[in-house]
């Protein structure tokens, strides 16, 4: 059985928190609140209604890019997976437990942000690496745009 998928539209509460394992991977975890706000036809008013709160951790070069790229405030579209998180506290000896996000993938809202979009360099091999014998493969001859003929 898979772990519930989250697809929603939340708000920052916090800056990202970046922190390294001791391997090197790089960890980011961040606050977020989801409410359903909605304006109130009679009064013309927001009015708040229930909210979900959740911390939402994030690994290697989604946790970097996070980490760079959100603040405290920043609406932001997110996917991922809910999981419970439990633990003994360390006082009291109880257990408890909360609920956690996963994050496949986290961004800004483009409605309310504007964004400049900085394609991260990998090293090593990539996954698709075209032959050169492909004209698909590289940027088209013209600088603006598509040649008049097709590249066959």
């Amino acid at each position: 059985m898979s772990l519930p998928q989250l697809v929603g539209v939340g708000r920052a509460t916090a800056d990202p928190e970046l922190k390294f394992s001791a391997n090197g991977v790089a960890i980011c975890t961040v606050n977020l609140a989801f409410n359903s706000r909605r304006k109130n036809p009679s009064t013309q008013e927001w009015e708040d209604g229930d909210v979900f709160f959740v911390r939402a951790t994030a690994f290697k070069e989604l946790a970097e890019s996070m980490a760079e790229s959100l603040t405290r405030g920043t609406e932001v579209v997110v996917t991922g997976r809910l999981k419970t998180e439990q633990w003994e506290d360390r006082t009291s000896g109880e257990k408890r437990s909360a609920v956690s996000l996963l994050l496949d993938g986290i961004g800004p809202n483009l409605r309310y942000a504007t964004a400049a979009v900085k394609k991260v360099e990998r090293s090593g091999p990539t996954q698709s690496s075209a032959p050169a014998s492909d004209p698909w493969g590289s940027a088209p001859a013209t600088g603006a745009g598509f040649g008049s003929e097709p590249p066959f």
